[in-house]
C-alpha cells in the first residue's frame, strides 16, 4: 500500500479508503490509485485488513443449492451492490442440509466476516447458538414468519400458495392438485403447499397433493403430472412447487394430449426466465429475489457505515402473480 501511495503521490490513508470507500476519494486521487495499483500489480492484503479492523471485507452468504435460479438472482444482485464498498461474497451451498449449513457458519466466522447471510430461518440449533451474540450482521433471507437470529428479509411462503389457489378457484377450477419435490427438506417449498392446500379447501375446491423426493426439475415435473392424472382423472388446475416442476408438467401435458389452459390449467412459482416463452405462456408468481439481495446488501453496508439496524428486523419483499396463458 506504501509503494501504492508513493506512485500515485497521495498517502497510504488516502489508499485506503479508496480501497474501502472509493466514492470518498476525489477523482483525480481515484485515478492516480487505479493507475499505481495496475503498474505494480498490486492486490489487497485482506488478511491482514480483517485483522487490523477485526473483521474482512468478505460477507459469507449460504444458500440451498447453487443450481437453483432463484437464489442465483439474489446473489447476483447482492455482490453488484456490494462491489461498490470492496465487499466480496464468499459463497456456500447446503443442499438443504442443517449440518451442512452449521460447518459452513462455523468456517465463515473463522474467517471473521464483515456479515452472514442464510437463507431461510429453519437451523440447527448449533447454527443459532454461534450466532446468537456476535456482533456482525446475520441477515436470513427468502423467508418471513419465524424465530429469526437478527433482521429477515424475504416474503410469506405460505401467502405464495394461498394466492396460486385464489388464482385457480377464480379461473372456475374446482378439482387441484399441488405437484412438489423435495419438499420433505425444502421447507418452504412445503409451506406454499400447506397454504395451497388450506385456501383450496377453504374455498371449497378438492384439494391434493403428488410430489417426488428428488430435486426439482423439468423431468420429475413431467412424471408428477402424469402421476397426479392418473390418480385424481378429474384435475383441472394444478399449482407446482416451481417453474422447473411447472415446465415439465406442460410437457408432459402436451405429449399426452391435454390441452392447457382449456382441460388444465397450470401455475408455476419462480418466474424463471423461460417461463414467459413456455408454449402456452406460464402463469407463475414471482418472488423479488433481486430486491431481496439489495435489500440484504443496504443492511450491510448501513453496518459497516455505523448505522445498527434494529434486532429483529423484518422487510417484506412480497410477490406477484404474472397471469398468463397456462391458466
Amino acid at each position: 500500500m506504501t509503494d501504492v501511495a508513493e506512485l500515485a503521490n497521495v498517502s497510504p490513508s488516502t489508499v485506503s479508503l479508496f480501497l474501502r470507500k472509493p466514492d470518498a476519494v476525489s477523482p483525480s486521487a481515484s485515478q492516480a490509485i487505479s493507475r499505481a495499483i495496475d503498474k505494480l500489480n498490486y492486490v489487497p492484503n485482506l488478511m491482514a485488513g480483517g485483522l487490523a479492523a477485526a473483521s474482512s471485507r468478505a460477507v459469507s452468504i449460504i444458500v440451498p443449492s447453487v443450481r437453483n435460479a432463484f437464489f442465483a438472482e439474489t446473489v447476483s444482485a447482492m455482490q453488484a451492490a456490494l462491489k461498490k464498498q470492496r465487499l466480496q461474497l464468499i459463497l456456500g451451498h447446503t443442499e438443504y442440509d442443517e449440518l451442512e449449513e452449521e460447518e459452513l457458519v462455523r468456517m465463515a466466522l473463522s474467517w471473521a466476516p464483515a456479515a452472514i447471510v442464510l437463507t431461510g430461518l429453519s437451523h440447527s440449533a448449533s447454527t443459532r447458538r454461534l450466532l446468537a451474540n456476535v456482533t456482525i450482521p446475520v441477515i436470513e433471507i427468502w423467508e418471513l414468519g419465524g424465530p429469526q437470529i437478527d433482521s429477515a428479509i424475504g416474503f410469506h411462503h405460505d401467502q405464495v400458495g394461498i394466492a396460486a389457489a385464489a388464482h385457480l378457484i377464480q379461473q372456475g377450477r374446482r378439482n387441484l392438485v399441488f405437484l412438489g419435490a423435495r419438499m420433505h427438506q425444502d421447507r418452504r417449498a412445503k409451506q406454499r403447499c400447506d397454504g395451497f392446500l388450506q385456501a383450496a379447501r377453504t374455498g371449497g375446491a378438492a384439494a391434493q397433493v403428488v410430489e417426488h423426493p428428488d430435486t426439482a426439475s423439468a423431468e420429475i415435473g413431467a412424471m408428477l403430472l402424469s402421476e397426479a392424472l392418473r390418480l385424481y382423472p378429474n384435475a383441472d388446475g394444478i399449482a407446482c412447487s416451481n417453474d422447473h416442476i411447472a415446465l415439465g408438467a406442460l410437457f408432459a401435458c402436451n405429449r399426452l394430449g391435454v390441452a392447457v389452459p382449456e382441460r388444465l390449467a397450470v401455475v408455476g412459482f419462480g418466474d424463471l426466465s423461460f417461463s414467459a416463452a413456455c408454449n402456452p405462456p406460464l402463469t407463475t408468481i414471482r418472488p423479488s429475489g433481486d430486491l431481496i439481495g439489495r435489500e440484504a446488501a443496504r443492511l450491510i453496508e448501513d453496518h459497516l457505515n455505523g448505522e445498527k439496524p434494529e434486532r429483529q428486523l423484518t422487510i417484506d419483499t412480497r410477490f406477484t402473480l404474472q397471469h398468463r396463458r397456462s391458466s
